[in-house]
Order: structure tokens, then C-alpha cells, then sequence
């Protein structure tokens, strides 16, 4: 699309090109005011963490030809208050909660399609609505109606600095390709530029030399400059720094962009242990999608941030695999020795496990179910079963980063909070950026894109109006 010339005033600048960034600036259309997207990626890359995703996460009231069941806003709460351990802005989560069930049909009507969720996808048929075609898919369908909407949008912009006085945006100065750099005005701003999980420097002020060894699931440009600015401007910030959406992903994944092919969801199929061939955590405490984001954490405290997924071939073909083939062996021994670990320590923590599992159970894992572990420590609350059927196999798991939760506060309007408790008067923010507002800690699957969404969209229409009055 051509771009706007240098020095023209629009009503509403939206930084980012994910899929907050996205439904801001349609709905900040549909509002009839006139929209720029900065996105700082080649169009290539566009889009953020949303290339990554592949569903979201609304209440709804009955099955749907895609949903196999309803899934209430009481429920939806009570399972975010779980998540989060009780660590979220109920005002705003319930607003977004009850946001949510719109959305589905204002997200199809910008032409995002959706379709039944796959087998082995975390059990997410009744709760989340799947993309059709994955997150590269419903942002080619969002990019696509913004353009027709007359939205226009520039790639490899990047914004590095800001021009705002008291709370009151002016202007963003955007370097281009070929490093020059120009003022772009605008009436109000719309900040969806994700948080700063790729800015490696950054993680390590709270997580120190340990950060060295995070994989980064997601888009390389999520680093932080625009939230550093704005905190620099005297936005009030939100979010414990060192809180994020972390997975255990396969530890032979890219640095960068590895995605959702590398995250592995066969932890409740085994044990976990470390470098030292011990166990350190739960494996069966919950349902998956309840508690995948929190093992990218605990992997991180482990010694030299690694860990590693042991299952025997009863489990090989009950989760989706990932882009890589396990590890293989046909003795415990064997596969301790081709993951680096000591045999015997490792043959005694498998020896622990398997006999400390409670005989008779009944193994589902579709439900909390009976198969438990007793007088062991960590236990194996469900879905425990004795590894002892060769061949046996194991994924090397490190840290995978999705996005950070240190973000800017806001109000339900989605308005940017000053540091004296102001609301700003033409700053708001959706998405990623603002996410720790909801996610004080943990994660359910999905939830970040009914944030981007449903922030996104009020923030586009708060913003529109804020211009254009």
C-alpha cells in the first residue's frame, strides 16, 4: 500500500502489526477514523507472536459447529483465577471474559475463519476456538480487511522515540530502511508492540546469566523498545518482570521464531528430570492447558536451564510430536547415556518412580484420573504409569519464551495509566504490551489472543473517538 508522505497527521497511530495491533486499527476504521500500522518487521515476518498461534480462548454459551461444548464466563474466571493463582486485575479479566463472547463473531466477520480443534491438541475442543490455517492465516485475513478498510500499514518501521507532553501523545519518530528518520503525528496512539522476551540484555537484568540459555518461541523484533519508552514517559508500569509465558520446548529449537512445532506437550506421559537425573516437579497436577506455560520456569531453574522428557513407547503416538525425533533407546541406561546423564542416578530415579505408582489405577488422560504415585517426592498426582516398555525415549527440553508480562497499566478502556494515577489522555495499549494487567503470573492456552483481541478492539474504538473528538 503507499504510504502516507512524511509530515501528515493521522487520527490513529497503532505500533505493531500482531494481531492487537491489527483489530485496533480495524475497529479504529470502522469508527471512520483514518489509521496508520508501524510495524517494525519486514512484511515477511509480520505479525508478531501471532504467526505462532494457532487458537483462542472465548466464553461461549452452546457448541458451535467448531466448539463441542459451552464454556461460561464463571468458568472461564474461575480458570484464569487458578492459572494466575488469584495474581490478576479482576475488573479488567472480567471485562475481557465477558468481551470474549462477541468476539468470535467480530473476529469472523474480519474474515478469520475457524475450524474444530485437532486430536492431541490439549484437549481445547470445548474452550478454544482453533484458526483455520494456523495464526499466519488469521493474520492474513486481518491484514487483508484492514487494507480494504483503507488502513494504511509500513513495515520495517520501526519507532524510536516519542514525542509526548503530560501524558498527551504528539508525535513518533520512526527510523526506516536505510536508517532515516522521520515525526509521524497523530491524533491518538495505540501501543501493540508485544513486550521484550527477544531482548536477551533485558531478560538478563532480572534473570542474570541463566537467560543465556532461554529460546525465544517467537518473533526476534519483540524487544521492548516502544514499552521502554513509554515507562520512560511516566507510564505507569504492571507485571513482575520475571514473570512470562514460558513452555518447555525442544532444547535443539532455533534462538529465535522456533514456534509452535517446537513446544512439547508429553510431560503428563512421563517424568521429567534434570541434568542430575532427579525429578523436581509435579508432572500430572493438572490438566495441560492449564499448567504447559509454567514448565518453560521451572526448566529454568534447573541446572544449566535444561531438562528432559522420559516416556516409553505406551506414550509415543498419545501427543502431537515435535519438529524433532525423540531420543531412543532400548535399555534406561542406554537412553541416560545419550542424553549426557549419569546411568545409575538415572536408573534409580526411574526405579523410584515407576515403583512408588499406587497399583490399579485407571489411566485417562482426558480426565483427572487415579493414576497417582505415593510416598514419592516430587509425587505424580494423575496419569501415572511405570515406564518400562522398551523402546524408551526422551526430549530435551530448555526454556522456551513466548512473551514477557511486564507491560504498561491500563484501564478497562484500555487508556494507558500515567505513574500519578492519571488515565492519559490519547494513549492506549492492547495486547502483549499491556498483558500483565491479566496475567499477574501462569497462563492458559489461548489467552493472550483474547487479550490482543479484545484490548485491541476497545483500544482501536477508545482511540478513534479520543482523535476524532
Amino acid at each position: 500500500m503507499e504510504m502516507n508522505r512524511a509530515g501528515q497527521r493521522h487520527d490513529v497511530l497503532v505500533v505493531g502489526g500482531g494481531n492487537a495491533a491489527l483489530c485496533a486499527a480495524i475497529a479504529a476504521r470502522r469508527e471512520g477514523a483514518s489509521v496508520k500500522v508501524l510495524e517494525a518487521a519486514p512484511r515477511f515476518y509480520r505479525g508478531g507472536n501471532t504467526r505462532h498461534t494457532r487458537n483462542m480462548r472465548c466464553a461461549h454459551d452452546t457448541a458451535t459447529d467448531t466448539l463441542t461444548g459451552p464454556y461460561t464466563e464463571d468458568e472461564f474466571w474461575d480458570d484464569l483465577k487458578r492459572v494466575t493463582q488469584g495474581h490478576t486485575d479482576e475488573e479488567l479479566a472480567r471485562y475481557m471474559i465477558a468481551k470474549s463472547k462477541p468476539m468470535l463473531g467480530w473476529i469472523a466477520e474480519q474474515g478469520v475463519r475457524f475450524q474444530p480443534s485437532l486430536g492431541g491438541t490439549l484437549s481445547l475442543g470445548r474452550t478454544n476456538s482453533f484458526f483455520l490455517g494456523g495464526g499466519r492465516a488469521m493474520l492474513n485475513a486481518l491484514y487483508q480487511t484492514a487494507e480494504r478498510l483503507g488502513v494504511e500499514i509500513e513495515y520495517d518501521a520501526e519507532v524510536v522515540g516519542l514525542d509526548i507532553e503530560d501524558g498527551h501523545f504528539l508525535s513518533a519518530q520512526v527510523r526506516r530502511e536505510g536508517g532515516r528518520t522521520e515525526a509521524v503525528r497523530a491524533g491518538a496512539l495505540v501501543a501493540a508492540a508485544g513486550g521484550f522476551e527477544a531482548n536477551i540484555e533485558w531478560l538478563k537484568e532480572y534473570w542474570g546469566p541463566p537467560a543465556e540459555n532461554f529460546l525465544i518461541r517467537g518473533t526476534p523484533y519483540n524487544r521492548g523498545t516502544l514499552l521502554r519508552m513509554l515507562l520512560d514517559n511516566g507510564v505507569q508500569e504492571v507485571g513482575d518482570p520475571t514473570q512470562c509465558h514460558a513452555v518447555a520446548i525442544d532444547a535443539r529449537a532455533p534462538r529465535f521464531d522456533g514456534g509452535i512445532i517446537t513446544r512439547l506437550d508429553c510431560v503428563v506421559f512421563g517424568m521429567v528430570v534434570n541434568k542430575l537425573a532427579e525429578r523436581f516437579y509435579d508432572e500430572g497436577e493438572d490438566f495441560w492447558p492449564k499448567r504447559y506455560a509454567i514448565w518453560g520456569r521451572l526448566v529454568a531453574h534447573q541446572p544449566d536451564q535444561i531438562a528432559y522428557i522420559v516416556f516409553d513407547s505406551k506414550s509415543l503416538t498419545s501427543f502431537m510430536p515435535s519438529l524433532y525425533p525423540p531420543i531412543r533407546s532400548d535399555t534406561p541406561e542406554g537412553l541416560a547415556e545419550a542424553l549426557g546423564l549419569d546411568p545409575q542416578r538415572f536408573r534409580a530415579t526411574l526405579d523410584g518412580f515407576n515403583g512408588a505408582i499406587v497399583p490399579g489405577g485407571s489411566f485417562d488422560h482426558t480426565v483427572l484420573d487415579d493414576c497417582r504415585t505415593e510416598g514419592l517426592t516430587p509425587p505424580k498426582s494423575h496419569w501415572a504409569r511405570p515406564i518400562d516398555t522398551a523402546p524408551y525415549y526422551a526430549y530435551p527440553v530448555r526454556p522456551g519464551i513466548t512473551f514477557t508480562y511486564l507491560g504498561v497499566k491500563v484501564t478497562k478502556e484500555a487508556r494507558m495509566l500515567m505513574a500519578d494515577g492519571r488515565p492519559a489522555a490519547n494513549m492506549f495499549a492492547a495486547g502483549e504490551i499491556m498483558s500483565g494487567n491479566v496475567l499477574g503470573r501462569g497462563y492458559a492456552a489461548g489467552i493472550g489472543m483474547t487479550i490482543g483481541s479484545v484490548f485491541g478492539k476497545t483500544a482501536g474504538e477508545g482511540a478513534a473517538r479520543r482523535a476524532r473528538n
